[in-house]
């Protein structure tokens, strides 16, 4: 079977997932990854019109990954487009003008071969969820700009993180993608400068950051004031805990039961009278006697 028979076959079943209203969209995004691989050129566009069909897929779909997808191949596609101009009469300035054009081509796909390394390095995955991680990755590490004593530029390290995500899930899940939005979020919080400075000059390595725990990844701000929530929270439990005398002659100011429990404790100098807290056995309100 040829490539234009199969690349009708696709056509065929991705035409019924546009007129089925946004259904299919997993087995959509499986015809879109078959054509990611198949060997196409101007003349199998051309006769199957494929590429009318995945933009009109692109369109009516509202699945990211199928719309993502779509647009890779359109652009992918866009470049046979670049058809050389009609021949004039006369001979000798249509092959000048033919020279011209091959020189000016060989001219852009060398500044194309400059440009590319040094702005995104060359992709080790098609897959749409993915490369739309490594984006916002990417975004992440540039929020304070060039960073002179960064180890990588910012899409290489953002690649290796990723990497390290996806090492550990090996799918796209809900998992997966909780993780690296909680990178992405950590790194541009502008009060945390710290982890992405250090992740750019390679205090913190990419394996790590892929599992550090969101307390592992907070402002040094936010660590005290968890610190803080937390010495609160001991101390209450700690009193609460403590076992008291029970009473029926104090009254809950809040649920007006008499369902108590007070303890006495020397907040005050040795020659100062003792505190005492009460505690509702019904409600849970909590106040000092005096």
């Amino acid at each position: 079977m040829s490539v234009e028979e199969d690349i009708m076959k696709i056509q065929k079943k991705l035409t019924k997932m546009i007129s089925a209203d946004g259904t299919g969209q997993e087995e959509a995004l499986d015809l879109l990854k078959t054509l990611l691989t198949m060997a196409i050129n101007l003349d199998v566009l051309t006769k199957t019109r494929i590429g009318m069909t995945v933009n009109n897929l692109r369109k009516s779909s509202k699945d990211e990954e199928v719309i993502s997808l779509c647009k890779t191949l359109i652009k992918n596609w866009k470049k046979f487009l670049s058809t050389p101009g009609t021949p004039g009469k006369d001979n000798g300035s249509s092959s000048k003008s033919k020279k011209d054009g091959k020189d000016k081509d060989k001219k852009d796909d060398k500044e194309k071969d400059k440009k590319l390394p040094a702005s995104f390095p060359p992709s080790n995955t098609t897959d749409a969820v993915r490369l739309k991680c490594r984006e916002l990755l990417t975004q992440a590490l540039k929020v304070d700009g060039e960073n002179p004593n960064a180890c990588g530029s910012p899409e290489e390290l953002a690649e290796e993180l990723e990497e390290c995500i996806y090492g550990e899930f090996k799918n796209t899940d809900m998992r997966y993608k909780n993780r690296v939005r909680s990178r992405v979020a950590n790194l541009k919080d502008p009060k945390n400068p710290t982890l992405r400075t250090n992740f750019l000059n390679g205090c913190i390595s990419a394996s790590r950051l892929a599992k550090m725990t969101p307390e592992e990844m907070a402002s040094d701000e936010m660590k005290k004031l968890r610190e803080k929530f937390i010495k609160e929270a001991i101390d209450d439990a700690q009193l609460a805990t403590v076992q008291g005398t029970k009473t029926e002659m104090l009254k809950c100011g809040k649920c007006k039961k008499k369902n108590c429990t007070y303890n006495q404790l020397q907040t005050r100098s040795s020659d100062e009278p003792m505190t005492t807290f009460v505690l509702c056995n019904e409600c849970g309100n909590r106040w000092k006697f005096c």
